[in-house]
This record gives structure tokens, C-alpha cells and sequence, in this order.
């Protein structure tokens, strides 16, 4: 039985039954990874399964490679014009973002003009608040690249626009070089005084929810309170201070402080490494934020069509190899 009959056989059995009203979610991946990586795919598959909502991975370029050397304004750029083309995001959906996948759903949150609703935000070890140093990289090829452009200079314009870590990488001793020289960061945090938007303020601040995940043991994201938005001092590498301790916070650049005051941020600490969350985790603080409903409260359903319909699908994607 070939794929393409089984995808048919899906679709027409989904049409004539009524699923679950639980919004769409997308999944933006992280560095080195893409949309066809069996972790990803495992991942957007399990929350469609346990959350009764379809789930969709966006691509940006050809995955792995672009996750590295195009700028994150480009992939922003990108992944805005395909959520903008999907007509199953039009009411409005979730966003989950892996790491640097982050990242880039902020940058549709905040500079999409157009784009349905984002109501709740979830991030796994986003670096929120920048990185104090390019990730370590996993392939040979890659990290030739990677090592040369950073001898070069971080805030160069040519490391800018080939290295795509560098966009969010926060020099605590360096801070004046930063503002001026790195290409994504300073704008999605508001950092810069002459050119703050409230607009991307307000798009952040209309969040239903923001899942701040936090990784115990994550060496990847350096500090890794990064993925709370919190971050080194300025001028320092050995005070870290919360969220709620820095400028951003305090004078309410992107509407964080907003958000926490209505209480609709949620900061989670799970124990393992970078993006090493455990199904049961997952389960507990990811997938009841993609169950919520229009009116913005979170309802439980294990026994829906829909989800019923994806296992037995997967089931038998399974059991043929397809």
C-alpha cells in the first residue's frame, strides 16, 4: 500500500468527521536540525497526538545548513510568508519553538505584519536574552565555516549575515559594539532607544500565554537563564541576574513585564541537558497550552475524533513504513 493512498484515505476520513476545535500549532526547529529530522518529526507528531490539534513543522531554506549561515531576519522573513499562506493558521494558532526556533517565532510574533494571531508561545532554551557564545557545533563542515567567521568578528557585517547565531550573541563587556553591530537581538528586544517599536511591544504583550522552558543542565545556551530572559550584567560574566532584574523587564521594552503582571508567563525548570524534555514533561507543560480554546481557557480532552484519528494513522503509517 503505497503512502500516497494511505495520505488519501486519511484526509477524506478526517473531512467526514468533525474534529476537535483546539487551534493548530507550528514547530520551529532549532540549529543543525529540519522539519525531516526524526526528532522533530517524533516531537510535532506526539503534541498533535496528545493535544488533539494539527501540528505543523515550517521549514526555513533547506534546514540544517540555512539554521546556520542565513540571518534570522531572512528566516523570519520566510517563515512569515508561509504562516501567512497557510489558510489552517488563519483563525489564529500556537507557536513552539525549539532553541533557536525561538527566535524566529518572536520575530513573527513581533514584525509579521499581517500574519493570524499567535495566541500562546512556547520555548524550549530560547536564548531570549542573547548567548554569550556561538553554540558548539556537531558538524565538521559547519564548524569549518563557523570557526572562520567568528575569527573574523562577531558584529562584523560579514559574520552578521553568514552566521546565523551571531544575530543573537550578547557580549556582557561589549555592549555599546553590540547595539551597534549585531543585526536581529537589539531589535526583537527593543534595546535601542531611537528606534524602539511599540508595535512589536503590543503584538508580544497580546500573547495569551508565554511557556518560558528553562533546561537545568543546558550547556548550549550560555547563561542558560537566557531561556527565562534573564542574562550576565551589563559590563559582567559573573552576575546573572533574573528577568524581572534587567532593564528589559523593568521598563517594559516587548511587553514582558505586561505579560507577567497578568499572569501569562509561565517559567518552567525541567532537568537534563538542551531540549532533553522527557514525554511526561512534555505532556505537562507543553501540550495544555496547544489545547486552548478560543476563549483563551485551557480545556482537557483525551478522547477526541480527531486525536483518535491521528494514532490510528500513525499506527498504520507504522506498521507499513511509510
Amino acid at each position: 500500500m503505497t503512502s500516497s493512498y494511505l495520505f488519501t484515505i486519511f484526509f477524506i476520513t478526517l473531512t467526514l468527521f468533525p474534529h476537535a476545535c483546539s487551534l493548530p500549532f507550528v514547530v520551529l526547529h532549532g540549529l543543525s536540525d529540519s522539519c525531516k529530522g526524526k526528532g522533530v518529526t517524533r516531537f510535532t507528531e506526539l503534541l498533535s497526538i496528545w493535544s488533539s490539534s494539527p501540528g505543523y513543522c515550517i521549514e526555513i531554506g533547506d534546514g540544517s545548513w540555512d539554521s546556520w549561515t542565513m540571518p534570522l531576519m531572512k528566516q523570519v522573513a520566510i517563515a512569515c510568508k508561509k504562516v501567512k499562506k497557510m489558510s489552517e493558521l488563519s483563525k489564529g494558532y500556537n507557536i513552539v519553538g525549539l532553541s533557536q526556533g525561538a527566535m524566529v517565532g518572536r520575530g513573527i510574533v513581533e514584525f509579521c505584519d499581517g500574519a493570524p494571531p499567535v495566541k500562546n508561545f512556547i520555548s524550549l532554551a530560547g536564548p531570549h536574552a542573547g548567548i554569550a557564545s556561538v553554540p558548539f557545533c556537531k558538524y565538521s563542515l559547519v564548524c569549518f565555516l563557523v570557526d572562520i567567521l567568528i575569527e573574523l568578528e562577531i558584529y562584523s557585517k560579514f559574520v552578521q549575515e553568514h552566521l546565523a547565531p551571531s544575530n543573537y550573541v550578547k557580549v556582557p563587556t561589549d555592549i555599546p559594539k553590540y547595539l551597534k553591530g549585531c543585526k536581529f537581538l537589539p531589535k526583537l528586544n527593543n534595546e535601542i532607544v531611537a528606534t524602539r517599536n511599540s508595535t512589536y511591544k503590543k503584538r508580544f504583550a497580546s500573547l495569551n500565554n508565554l511557556v518560558l522552558i528553562m533546561f537545568e543542565k543546558d550547556a548550549v545556551v550560555v547563561p542558560k537563564e537566557t531561556s527565562w530572559f534573564g542574562y550576565y550584567a551589563d559590563g559582567s560574566y559573573d552576575i546573572i541576574l533574573p528577568a524581572q532584574e534587567t532593564r528589559l523587564y523593568i521598563e517594559d521594552w516587548i511587553g514582558l513585564k505586561t505579560l507577567d503582571e497578568a499572569g501569562k508567563v509561565k517559567f518552567i525548570n525541567v532537568s537534563g541537558g538542551h531540549l532533553e524534555i522527557s514525554e511526561s514533561d512534555m505532556r505537562k507543560y507543553i501540550v495544555p497550552y496547544l489545547k486552548d480554546q478560543e476563549s483563551g481557557e485551557i480545556t482537557i480532552s483525551e478522547n477526541s475524533l480527531f486525536g483518535w484519528f491521528l494514532t490510528i494513522w500513525y499506527w498504520f503509517m507504522n506498521l507499513f513504513g511509510v
